[in-house]
């Protein structure tokens, strides 16, 4: 499974957010200058974290971004869920009639398996990991 860089930089944007947690929003400009991800991406990716309540904006001149969940609260799993519509490393994991092999296939089961180690692996890190100790996750583990 490869994410996206819609899930990667959603990550980004709400660790950034998160970081920079204050009553002010946070303009698109600024959180580009601050991930290095386009304006133009920030605007698509900020639509689906609105619409899962991650985040609200705020028009006008003083307007922007903020975190409307606490850090603590919104999972990596819970991210890439709404990035990318699961976590599934096949198709078929999510939709058994998808294969007409999937009642009897002996791999679906390793899939199956390995979707929902990945996707319990990314729901025990949160944000407010990440602004913690992001040291704390080592690639030696």
């Amino acid at each position: 499974m490869k994410l996206s860089a819609r899930a990667r930089y959603a990550t980004r944007l709400l660790l950034d957010l998160a970081l920079r947690q204050s009553d002010t929003p946070r303009k698109t400009t600024l959180l580009s200058e601050s991930t290095g991800i386009t304006v133009q991406f920030i605007e698509q990716i900020l639509r689906p974290l609105k619409k899962a309540g991650l985040i609200v904006s705020v028009r006008g001149a003083t307007g922007g971004h903020i975190l409307d969940k606490d850090p603590s609260t919104i999972s990596i799993g819970e991210i890439v869920r709404i990035m990318e519509g699961g976590i599934n490393l096949t198709d078929c994991v999510a939709d058994e009639s998808i294969c007409a092999r999937s009642a009897t296939c002996k791999t679906r089961k390793v899939w199956v398996r390995s979707s929902k180690v990945l996707e319990e692996e990314l729901d025990s890190i949160s944000i407010a990991d990440l602004m913690d100790n992001p040291d704390s996750f080592s690639l030696d583990d």
